[in-house]
């Protein structure tokens, strides 16, 4: 069955005020569309943990860098609904910008700590417009639960502090990365990657492979652990945004895996002219 498609912030907001009213638990999943198996396994997951499943498809402004891909980035409106539809998702929250932005906006979320650094440092601006979007989101479904995919680690970690700090009652749930059978991290950017650099962007996961493989033999400081990550890339001929092992909770960088502290080895490379990230936990 279709989804019902909403497209603007008041019948959203009748539509899961109807809902809550009801007693039934929604569970919500927000995306940027052009989905793929990633984003369809959080709304399963919903469906699993709640009663209704929401989704939004909003390719959002406010977390695009002035250089970055926001004209070109991939959208498919039609195949995604198909999507839905096969995940039960039973409404689609697809507003245009000033739907979300209308004019004379002027409030902004900003996430201090755990958006410093990696991503953050790189992409100024990119979690502020992430946090906004989310609260937006949240505020207007109020959920009980919100699923994201831990492929954008840091940015489950911005949501994460927000929903605490604003005390927003959501459950933010975080999935597992969904991978390709030869280990490629679903990402709509992969729809940018030519044969070639398809295969050249495994050196991603192969060398997250290696360094866990090489901390489970034993070897737990951090610049063997990072110098695996990086002989990958090198040997793919990719281009290192950033390879770092960070405490998997405040993001902040170790000097070593240590027994009973939960890590997390991040990276971020270019494949040719197209920016993937990776991580995966490690130790701990």
């Amino acid at each position: 069955m279709a989804p019902l498609v909403l497209r603007t912030v008041a019948e959203t907001a009748a539509w899961a005020d109807s809902l809550r009213r009801s007693g039934r638990r929604l569970a919500l999943v927000p995306t940027m569309g052009f989905l793929h198996e990633g984003h369809v396994s959080l709304m399963h997951e919903g469906r699993r943990r709640a009663d209704a499943v929401a989704a939004s498809i909003f390719v959002n402004p406010t977390q695009f860098g002035p250089k970055e891909d926001l004209s070109r980035y991939p959208r498919d409106m039609e195949g995604d609904l198909a999507k839905c539809a096969s995940a039960g998702v039973e409404a689609v929250f697809a507003p245009v910008p000033e739907e979300v932005y209308p004019p004379g906006y002027q409030t902004y979320v900003d996430v201090e700590q755990v958006s410093q650094g990696l991503c953050g440092a790189r992409r100024p601006g990119h979690f502020r417009g992430v946090a906004t979007v989310v609260t937006k989101l949240l505020c207007l479904f109020k959920p009980q639960l919100a699923l994201f995919g831990e492929k954008d680690y840091q940015q489950l970690q911005v949501i994460r502090a927000l929903e605490r700090d604003l005390n927003l009652g959501v459950e933010i749930i975080g999935m597992p990365t969904v991978r390709e059978p030869d280990g490629l991290a679903m990402s709509s950017r992969n729809a940018y990657l030519s044969p070639e650099d398809r295969q050249r962007a495994l050196a991603l996961s192969r060398g997250l492979a290696a360094a866990r493989a090489l901390c489970q033999s034993g070897t737990r400081e951090t610049p063997a652990l990072v110098g695996a990550v990086r002989r990958e890339l090198e040997a793919a001929g990719l281009r290192e945004d950033y390879v770092e092992l960070v405490d998997a909770t405040s993001l902040t960088p170790l000097p070593a895996v240590t027994p009973g502290q939960p890590a997390r080895l991040l990276v971020a490379a270019f494949v040719g002219s197209t920016r993937l990230i990776d991580n995966q936990p490690i130790g701990g």
